[in-house]
């Protein structure tokens, strides 16, 4: 219990050797069960020289195409490590006399090796303090009534999320992990060191004035006409946490002394430079989606509907409903290589040049233009959110017809390549590899029924 107190607690002071000692063997498990996850999935080694070059983590080009699963895998057993470095560099921070804010360092690529170094270097100092009070506890001032603390705060973290908004997405023209990941830690942590600047307040309210801020920043970003719902309902989760991560962080800093603001204040002035250095160094990988489906019919019988289909039914799927873009028909104008197909959805054509045509085994098309993936939930009529055209890209598709049972079967594979560059990629893809499938799923039965008939 003492371990794990001094592991993923924010309470108990960490000493040069228990950070530099636990740091070590910590770091040592996470290479080998990344190694473990990779080489499970993937039948190759992870070289650990992967963690000290940020751009081989984020595109693992050196590993191919590999199965979502596995980037699920990685992300969910690195979320115990990230907590256990950030609350104990933030408390070896305290322990060794420096700004326990210089432990936030820890989420910054690059400069973590280096904070990591330094806090590593510095023994316990005279001077240094950590007593922070637990979770249910006031201070010994505490108003949570401050009225005019929890504008102040919330205020704070919404002028923060729409610069960044309006920097990143209309400036830069690119919704990175600075935005989404960076943009709300820090969105919380404002919050609490603002809501605790001049008397401390309980955990529970700074918890509140941090989620207002996240919230009220949406709603802006709605009225505005800057996004529209279903965006704001997919960024809500993963922003909410991250910004409890934050204020809470901030909270145990602040509730332990009076701070001065000089730290958040920086880490603020930080986010437009890193929103600036992704938006230059990260590119989209190519990703494919596959979906397969078996018709009784043989490939002869199948390989018409493949080329083109008639009118889908309305889909019953409540997502589409939401506005998600569906097909809807398919048509062809000419055949073999060079012909265009164009596949009709809700919100536009897409024209798809043939590439490959083998009929009755292979269907292969680019895609020279595409509509906008979704129409938005707004108040305005025809919103145009960025993020509509040009972030999730379809780069091509084709169909497989393998036959089965002597050729009386058809085992029929729809594949779609395209890019996401809406990061972080792991998060989006999840619900972009989701609609994916839930499209093919509807073409292909679409197409099996009209073999079969």
């Amino acid at each position: 219990m003492s371990s794990l107190s001094l592991l993923f607690g924010l309470r108990s002071r960490v000493t040069r050797a228990q950070y530099v000692g636990w740091g070590f063997s910590l770091a040592a498990l996470k290479v080998a069960l990344d190694t473990a996850i990779v080489y499970a999935f993937t039948s190759h080694v992870w070289s650990p020289i992967a963690y000290f070059v940020p751009s081989m983590v984020l595109r693992s080009k050196n590993l191919g195409s590999v199965p979502q699963a596995m980037h699920v895998a990685l992300a969910l057993t690195s979320l115990p490590f990230i907590w256990v470095g950030l609350s104990m560099s933030v408390r070896r921070a305290a322990d060794a006399g420096l700004s326990p804010w210089l432990g936030a360092g820890f989420l910054l690529p690059v400069f973590n090796y280096l904070a990591m170094a330094w806090l590593s270097l510095k023994p316990t100092s005279t001077h240094g303090h950590w007593e922070p009070p637990a979770l249910g506890q006031r201070g010994d001032e505490a108003l949570s009534q401050s009225g005019r603390s929890f504008l102040l705060a919330v205020l704070g973290s919404v002028a923060i999320g729409l610069a960044m908004l309006g920097v990143s997405v209309y400036g830069l023209k690119h919704y990175g992990t600075t935005l989404f990941f960076a943009t709300p830690f820090v969105m919380g942590a404002v919050a609490a060191a603002l809501y605790n600047r001049v008397k401390p307040h309980a955990y529970w309210p700074t918890m509140g004035a941090a989620m207002s801020g996240i919230a009220l920043t949406g709603l802006a970003a709605l009225l505005f006409a800057i996004e529209g719902v279903l965006c704001l309902a997919m960024a809500l989760p993963i922003a909410m946490f991250i910004a409890g991560v934050g204020a809470t962080i901030a909270w145990f800093i602040t509730s332990e002394s009076r701070r001065p603001l000089g730290a958040p204040g920086t880490m603020v002035l930080m986010l437009p430079l890193f929103a600036t250095a992704e938006a230059f160094v990260v590119t989209p990988d190519v990703r494919e989606v596959t979906t397969v489906i078996e018709v009784d019919a043989p490939p002869e019988q199948v390989w018409p509907n493949v080329v083109g289909f008639s009118e889908l039914p309305a889909p019953p799927e409540w997502f589409f409903k939401l506005g998600i873009s569906y097909p809807l028909r398919a048509r062809i104008d000419g055949e073999g290589v060079g012909a265009v197909r164009r596949c009709e959805f809700s919100t536009g054509p897409f024209v798809e040049p043939i590439t490959v045509w083998e009929p009755p085994r292979r269907l292969a098309f680019d895609v020279t233009s595409q509509p906008p993936s979704m129409t938005e939930w707004s108040p305005y009529r025809n919103l145009k959110a960025p993020h509509l055209e040009h972030y999730m890209v379809s780069r091509g598709g084709e169909f497989r017809l393998v036959p089965l049972d002597g050729g009386r079967r058809t085992r029929l594979e729809g594949t779609t390549h395209y890019t996401m560059a809406i990061y972080p990629e792991l998060y989006w893809v999840a619900y972009g590899e989701a609609v994916l499938h839930a499209i093919h799923s509807r073409v292909l039965k679409h197409i099996k029924g009209l073999s079969e008939r």
